[in-house]
């Protein structure tokens, strides 16, 4: 029979409320000096709680207790940190950077996964990572945001490895009651239950709040004795389980986050949906329209559209969440005939080509469909992602597919180290850590002198080193090693010597075993007797990727080789904690994914906000990020058929970089053993990275390209009961309606002479508006240098505008002119698309004429 549990706390009020206080809110994870007063109460038990407050203040001893109240210095620092965190939750101004007037408006964040800090098990990589740093920038920034997730009992794995490296997974139960988190309570005190129909049956989840600084996170639990013993699974594990798992976590997160926030009294004026798995947040967006509002199906799609956001992170088609017909008709069939939409209608708001019965149902295609603004986590991964999913709109260009860039950035407070934290407050002024981008304030990094940045930095190395050891003894212990390989890894490695690192998830695209290719060339670089190299990963493999396991297996193997013994290590069970070590104590950050398959990447982000400098393939973010003096680019945005070919090259060009330029920069010693030219290219890489790779600078970007417009947009339509929605509906049947009547009739240039540089081309196109009002149209001349095949190198666009003149029979003639400034060979054509002010983005490129 099991156990009725509770929680003894220390006692309310008294000397170490203020250490309750702090506790409470996840502020203290990206504030060294809240981080410092945990530790000091008992840094064994610290560490032990995977750095979690509460339980720490919940384990100590009576005897601790009563010695820390008596500690009158602590006291006073305690107070100050509270204070601190006070004047922090006491800021008022709302953001309004760069906005003509304060945002007043609320915005729902829906994620599958949310990477806060190592305590709260929520995530399984860079997904939950950025998604957790989206949440701190917008508490930061005082952005109003809510989030919304599941609370995983199990979370996502931990990793252990057997003595020959082979990857096993177990799952440790998260015990949630001494963790930062609060009940969400109803109107009469009992816990709030949110309901949800899975396929005929109920499941009831309670809600939690996390506080992430001025932030609110709310996760959905259905882990309750109301539930049966199935329902209860739905939120253990993350990304556990079979395909009807997770299409019922993805219900539960999309239908029953909305309704929590319902019940909440929320009424968010923008949904940001982090991926596609929180795509069902759109159709219980429509369902309530349809049902609480009285709108049609057409006028519901439609605002709900109005104010949703996609981010897709995904790469590749095979990553995305996609659903058989059986599994949509199970879960949805019975609210579509409850709707009366046609199901197939809706199992093609799912497929990239709506008419295709035979294609499953896309998560990330209803979010294309059914959202205002959809976007890549950085500029190569918006060419991708048009390429991707160009299907979806047909009539597009795919370099017209509505997917825009925002490249991804990272919270830089939560991955400093105290000492580099210190540097940057004395050097750079406050600033950094409240403005992070502003480029004026990186630009000081030139002015902290050499000797004080390398030491800093050689204490963050050893610090890495050092924990490095301990990790390797533990692992080794748990496997049951000799004596003898245990004494061996208290001494691996070697705090003072050019130390790379590599740490990420280990699918196969990101080839984790590039740099092994020649062992033999590798074994010599690493032990070369005057400049010697060692190399620390870390990572996971997802539990079915038996290939990504043997990456790691591979490098462990290489480990207990000779030749490599104490200059590889593999540390397991790669985590937040994890992380932080390694970008901060690196001084090389090696990425080597297959181009172009990163969609953004941030740990090297990370690693150069700490002074250490990325070696990596141009992808993701390094491939705007590279500058040539600020790290190192793999090859030169090449892109192979034949991936053995590919990692030939690419595995030769990494050791040529590391032998005759990353080696010899950082053994380049002065007189004072300092090696100047290296911290030169450090400062470079501080200035030029931190400004723009931060998520102030991210979440920002959001703010001004899609929040903003998304809000203004839901609310002028659902002003006036709805009134300019319902006449943008009926405009839209009638334009779409008319589409085939509406044509480019003539396309005429008056030359009088050559088109010379420094004159103009004048145009008339006269179309046929099929009665429409000219306004309707939106005609552009699409035109730039072209190449040999008639494609665009760059295409400028120059809108047309119609004529008072010669107006007959719906014939409308539009003129325009395009400047000449350059020679060359030249085009243009023209084209036509649906213009109304509440049109969506995504909806631009639906209908098209071109002549």
């Amino acid at each position: 029979m099991p156990f009725r549990k509770y929680v003894v706390v220390p006692p309310s009020g008294g000397s170490l409320e203020s250490l309750r206080e702090i506790a409470g809110n996840l502020w203290f994870c990206w504030n060294p000096d809240a981080v410092e007063l945990f530790e000091y109460l008992d840094e064994e038990l610290w560490h032990d709680s995977n750095h979690n407050p509460l339980q720490t203040l919940v384990r100590l001893s009576r005897s601790r207790l009563a010695e820390i109240s008596k500690d009158e210095g602590y006291l006073e620092h305690a107070e100050r940190v509270r204070n601190k965190f006070r004047a922090y939750m006491g800021r008022t101004r709302s953001y309004d950077y760069h906005l003509p007037k304060p945002v007043d408006f609320l915005t729902a964040y829906f994620s599958l996964e949310f990477g806060l800090t190592e305590s709260l098990p929520l995530y399984s990589g860079g997904l939950g990572v950025l998604a957790g740093d989206h949440l701190k920038s917008a508490s930061d920034l005082n952005l109003p945001v809510v989030g919304v997730g599941l609370m995983y009992k199990q979370g996502y794995f931990c990793q252990r490895l057997t003595a020959d490296g082979w990857q096993q997974e177990y799952y440790p139960t998260t015990e949630f009651d001494t963790l930062p988190l609060e009940k969400v309570a109803d109107d009469k005190g009992s816990p709030l239950l949110v309901s949800v129909d899975l396929a005929g049956e109920t499941i009831l989840c309670r809600v939690a709040k996390v506080n992430v600084g001025r932030v609110s996170l709310f996760l959905l639990d259905s882990d309750i004795p109301e539930n049966s013993p199935q329902l209860r699974m739905v939120t253990s594990r993350l990304y556990g389980g079979d395909v009807e798992m997770r299409i019922r976590q993805e219900i539960l997160l999309g239908i029953g986050g909305v309704r929590a926030l319902e019940l909440m009294g929320m009424e968010p004026a923008v949904y940001h949906l982090n991926e596609g798995h929180a795509a069902f947040t759109l159709i219980e967006r429509v369902r309530s329209f349809v049902e609480n509002q009285g709108l049609s199906i057409e006028e519901s799609l439609e605002i709900v559209r109005s104010q949703s956001i996609l981010t897709i992170h995904t790469p590749v088609p095979a990553g995305n969440d996609v659903f058989d017909r059986g599994l949509m008709q199970k879960y949805f069939g019975a609210l579509c005939a409850r709707l009366g939409i046609d199901f197939e209608a809706f199992l093609g708001l799912g497929r990239k080509i709506p008419t295709d019965r035979a294609e499953g149902f896309w998560m990330p295609v209803l979010g294309l469909r059914l959202t205002s603004r959809a976007n890549g986590v950085s500029k190569l991964h918006e060419k991708v992602t048009k390429e991707m999913w160009h299907q979806v709109w047909p009539n597009a260009e795919k370099s017209d597919v509505p997917i825009l860039p925002v490249t991804n950035g990272v919270h830089i407070p939560s991955y400093i180290s105290r000492e580099l934290g210190r540097l940057y407050d004395r050097y750079l002024g406050p600033g950094w850590t409240e403005d992070p981008d502003n480029e004026k304030i990186w630009q000081r990094a030139e002015k902290i002198p050499d000797t004080e940045l390398w030491r800093t930095h050689e204490r963050c190395r050893a610090r890495l080193v050092a924990f490095a050891r301990r990790k390797l003894v533990q692992q080794l212990k748990g496997q049951n090693a000799s004596f003898e390989q245990v004494e061996a890894a208290e001494n691996a490695l070697n705090p003072e010597i050019l130390t790379i690192c590599f740490a990420r998830r280990f699918a196969t695209y990101k080839r984790a075993t590039l740099i092994f290719r020649d062992p033999d060339r590798l074994a010599k670089i690493l032990s070369h007797p005057e400049h010697p190299v060692q190399l620390i990963f870390s990572g996971k493999a997802h539990p079915a990727d038996d290939e990504g396991k043997r990456f790691i297996r591979k490098i462990v193997e290489l480990s207990k080789r000779p030749e490599f013994r104490g200059k590889l290590a593999f540390l397991e069970n790669y985590d937040i904690n994890i992380a932080r070590y390694m970008v901060q104590g690196a001084d090389v950050w090696l990425n080597t994914p297959r181009r172009p398959l990163e969609a953004c990447g941030t740990s090297g982000m990370k690693a150069s906000a700490n002074g250490a400098l990325n070696l990596s393939v141009l992808d993701g973010w390094w491939d705007e990020g590279y500058q040539g003096d600020n790290g190192w680019a793999i090859g030169w945005r090449e892109e192979y058929e034949n991936p053995d070919y590919q990692d030939d090259i690419e595995s030769r060009a990494l050791y040529d970089l590391l032998e005759e330029s990353v080696i010899p920069l950082f053994y380049d010693r002065s007189v004072d053993d300092i090696p100047r030219n290296w911290i030169s290219m450090m400062k470079r890489s501080i200035q030029t990275i931190c400004p723009f790779f931060n998520s102030h600078r991210m979440v920002s970007d959001y703010v001004e390209t899609c929040y903003v417009p998304a809000a203004r947009n839901y609310r002028h339509l659902k002003a006036n009961n709805f009134s300019v929605l319902k006449s943008m509906v009926e405009w839209k049947k009638r334009i779409k309606e008319d589409w085939d009547k509406i044509r480019i009739l003539d396309v005429t240039v008056p030359i009088a002479d050559v088109p010379a540089k420094g004159k103009k081309l004048e145009m008339n196109v006269l179309v046929d508006t099929a009665g429409h009002n000219p306004e309707e149209l939106r005609v552009e001349l699409l035109h730039g240098p072209i190449d040999l095949n008639d494609n665009f190198k760059v295409r400028y666009s120059t809108r047309l505008c119609a004529t008072q003149s010669q107006v007959e029979d719906g014939k409308v003639l539009f003129q325009g002119s395009i400047p000449l400034d350059h020679t060359g060979l030249y085009g243009y054509m023209v084209r036509i698309t649906p213009e109304h002010p509440n049109l969506s983005l995504s909806q631009r490129c639906e209908l098209v004429h071109r002549g």
